[in-house]
């Protein structure tokens, strides 16, 4: 449970296409600890078994924090393995969850997005922030460094900017964050709603098929040389136009109207 009483520590509700799974501990400014990592594993099944989803939005309780990083309240320990028994943290195992996710996920950075917190936004495929949010690496500060963060930020932004944020420690703007790349788009707290929506329903307007091998495709180039993306890339489009989504998407071109997507793969392997 969270600080709060009788409140969970994180909320997962589907909102129409989407699943939103919010952390919901903004007396601690949404802070991470093991049972709030696990809720969010389990928000995400949750969201795979749900029929019919086309994304998922990962935000903060309020105004003040989308998250702040590890709660640190019990010490540096929140940094390691639980009991050391296991050889992977709570977090680690949530990044390998995601790495494999068919379904887009969503950041909606409604605040503060530090430490851990840019840890849980650099897993997601896309980000939407209110214009008061402050994004950075502090860890230097508590003597510690963002080790886990790095995996995933250093195939975000440039080398020079990803030294920048774990060496200093200084926090940067959410103009700023755009700008180096962190965030499609930065607009009014109170337009944060609306502008995730916005993004939601583009997302179910396209081929879950598509997006689901999309995605996978993405994380499997990431690994490859040039001589290996480029035939990897080539039979994957030869697949992709064998699904039944393809199909349908091309007879709707060719009939002017609206795909009507079944989500199969029609039979392709």
């Amino acid at each position: 449970m969270s600080d709060s009483t009788n409140t969970p520590a994180v909320i997962a509700e589907q909102r129409g296409a989407a699943m939103w799974i919010t952390i919901h501990r903004e007396e601690r400014r949404n802070a991470l600890n093991p049972e709030v990592v696990r809720h969010i594993h389990a928000g995400i099944d949750a969201a795979i078994a749900t029929p019919g989803l086309r994304a998922i939005v990962l935000t903060g309780a309020g105004q003040k924090a989308f998250c702040a990083g590890a709660d640190l309240s019990k010490g540096t320990d929140v940094f390691g393995p639980e009991g050391l028994d296991e050889p992977t943290t709570d977090f680690g195992r949530l990044a390998r969850r995601v790495r494999d996710l068919g379904l887009p996920l969503i950041a909606r950075i409604n605040g503060a997005c530090v430490a851990g917190g840019m840890g849980l936004m650099s897993l997601c495929d896309l980000a939407v922030a209110a214009e008061h949010a402050k994004f950075g690496l502090p860890e230097v500060r508590v003597g510690v460094f963002p080790m886990q963060v790095l995996v995933h930020l250093r195939r975000l932004i440039g080398p020079r900017l990803v030294n920048e944020l774990c060496l200093t420690g200084e926090l940067i703007t959410a103009p700023r964050a755009y700008e180096i790349g962190l965030l499609n788009a930065v607009v009014p707290g109170g337009q944060l709603d609306a502008a995730v929506d916005a993004l939601i329903d583009k997302l179910a307007a396209a081929s879950p098929v598509a997006l689901k091998r999309g995605k996978a495709a993405i994380a499997a180039m990431e690994q490859m040389a040039f001589n290996e993306a480029l035939p990897f890339a080539e039979a994957q489009i030869a697949i992709a136009s064998r699904t039944g989504d393809a199909r349908e998407g091309l007879a709707a071109f060719n009939d002017k109207r609206r795909p009507r997507w079944a989500g199969g793969d029609g039979g392709a392997s």
